[in-house]
């Protein structure tokens, strides 16, 4: 037997799937990452570390399952997108990593906006600045970290770091790399010129060659054989952001359907033959299959909203669940399912690490009384979430060419049936699953088996692979009931915009008075 191996590298955790010809998941193994946040906005992760957690979730499969390294076809990873991981001169991590969901260059992201940088950028890039991308976290480091930049031999996606670290060829997959600010969309190539409009024309020879999603780039080495338990010489694929390998997992490989990911960040995205160039939505990224752009809305603002609500509000029910051999978030759904979409829950807005609405912004709950608990605080949470979905999806369906076709939703929210149902009631819109639990995981292994010859192309592992589960209709009553709070979710942002200023201020002052 043949087995492809997907290892996801996301902003809460790192896992290891292997899957058959046939699409069967036939084991996982994860590992909580684990996140730094040494100041307000910082969001780091130690390099080595992550390296570790990845050999030993490999280790970990491969015991699990009892599958020999040597049946092991090839490797795919795909992991969080921007962020930066920087890799020294001393064949060492420069510093730690920065995650997704780091907002310390908030300001770069405004800056540019008001003077035009970003406009001219657009033109090149067909891409909005955000916060958390490499061309404003490379501005960041310039400007507050003297020496970094110069000691840096090469620039890294998160996963295109673990991809060099098995071996020790550095890429550049193109997925990941065009949504970092720094390509030209229409050449697909590395642009002199917008690494002059941000100040950064000294990083050029730090970008690594660029690669292909599906394109055999490496093979393990002997060193990280050692240390990981795969066979030395298994081929490794470019991989992909995981946003591409969860739309190929749910089977996006066309315009018809959209896809949806309810992880730590809230992705909403369609497939397209050209880029969105009137600059209605947020990204426009190079898909990983070619000749389809990937239409973007995205922002920190989803399940990973809810790793924080599990984390801080609900210890005690968690070691219950642990000590019972249940899971916690079985619990919660029973929870969230004690309420009906009429009934009345703090308005909560997702914005615990960054918005979408304002770099500024915070996390709310607005609505509170004294009758409220922690279940209605959960039943807030999944709607806010799901409420930040839409919020990006009617910014997509506004550049959509036609309509129709099912949304296809992938991540944490997708595990759960009321949760699922939240999300199809709160869209309007049918939304399919799929039955693999590693969505991330397996997009990687049907890159695999197209790269490693098993099927003719990505787009036809893609439709032998991904199993789909029965579409979850729409509540027309629980549609208009959602339909009236998002309307009060909308109005809460809002009344609060002049708001995130004063607490910006107030905030740069405390951190001025330590």
């Amino acid at each position: 037997m043949r087995y492809y191996l997907g290892l996801d590298n996301g902003g809460t955790a790192t896992k290891a799937a292997l899957f058959t010809p046939g699409g069967t998941q036939v084991g996982t193994a994860s590992a909580a990452t684990a996140a730094l946040t040494p100041a307000p906005g910082f969001v780091e992760r130690d390099m080595d570390e992550m390296w570790r957690d990845n050999c030993a979730v490999i280790r970990s499969l491969l015991q699990k399952t009892g599958v020999s390294p040597k049946d092991i076809a090839g490797i795919g990873l795909c992991g969080h997108g921007k962020g930066l991981y920087l890799w020294g001169r001393d064949d060492r991590p420069v510093r730690r990593g920065i995650l997704s969901a780091d907002n310390r260059a908030w300001k770069y992201q405004m800056d540019w906006k008001a003077d035009g940088t970003e406009a001219a950028a657009f033109a090149l890039s067909c891409q909005h600045i955000m916060a958390c991308q490499p061309v404003c976290l490379l501005a960041w480091l310039r400007d507050h970290e003297p020496g970094t930049l110069e000691r840096t031999r090469w620039i890294f996606a998160c996963k295109d770091y673990v991809r060099f670290r098995l071996t020790g060829e550095a890429r550049a997959e193109i997925t990941d790399y065009s949504g970092t600010g720094l390509i030209n969309l229409r050449t697909g190539a590395f642009d002199p010129a917008l690494l002059k409009l941000f100040g950064l024309e000294g990083i050029r020879e730090a970008l690594p060659p660029l690669c292909q999603s599906a394109e055999i780039c490496g093979r393990i080495t002997e060193e990280a054989a050692a240390q990981c338990g795969l066979a030395a010489g298994t081929p490794v694929i470019g991989g992909m952001f995981d946003i591409d390998a969860c739309a190929l997992a749910v089977g996006v490989t066309d315009e018809t359907n959209l896809c949806m990911i309810a992880g730590t960040w809230s992705i909403n995205e369609y497939l397209r033959r050209e880029p969105v160039t009137d600059g209605r939505v947020l990204m426009n990224s190079l898909f990983c299959l070619p000749g389809y752009y990937l239409i973007e809305e995205s922002s920190p603002t989803s399940a990973g909203n809810n790793e924080w609500f599990v984390r801080q509000l609900l210890p005690e029910l968690t070691a219950q669940a642990e000590s019972s051999g249940r899971s916690v978030y079985d619990i919660m759904n029973q929870w969230a399912e004690e309420f009906s979409p009429r009934d009345f829950v703090p308005v909560f807005l997702p914005f615990l690490t960054a918005s979408n609405v304002d770099p500024r912004a915070r996390s709310a709950f607005v609505g509170l009384n004294a009758s409220h608990t922690r279940k209605h605080l959960l039943r807030a949470v999944y709607e806010g979430i799901a409420f930040s979905h839409r919020w990006h999806l009617e910014r997509l369906l506004a550049t959509r060419p036609g309509s129709g076709g099912h949304i296809r939703l992938a991540g944490g929210a997708a595990r759960s049936r009321v949760w699922t149902q939240i999300f199809a009631d709160v869209m309007g819109i049918p939304v399919e699953t799929v039955s693999a639990g590693e969505t991330g995981a397996l997009g990687c292994a049907v890159a695999v088996a197209s790269a490693v010859g098993d099927f003719s192309s990505v787009d036809e592992a893609a439709a032998h692979m991904c199993a789909l589960a029965p579409a979850v209709e729409p509540d027309p009553p629980a549609r208009e009931a959602y339909d009236k709070k998002y309307a009060l979710y909308c109005r809460t942002i809002h009344c609060l915009d002049g708001l995130w200023p004063e607490m910006q201020d107030y905030l740069d002052w405390s951190a001025g008075q330590n």
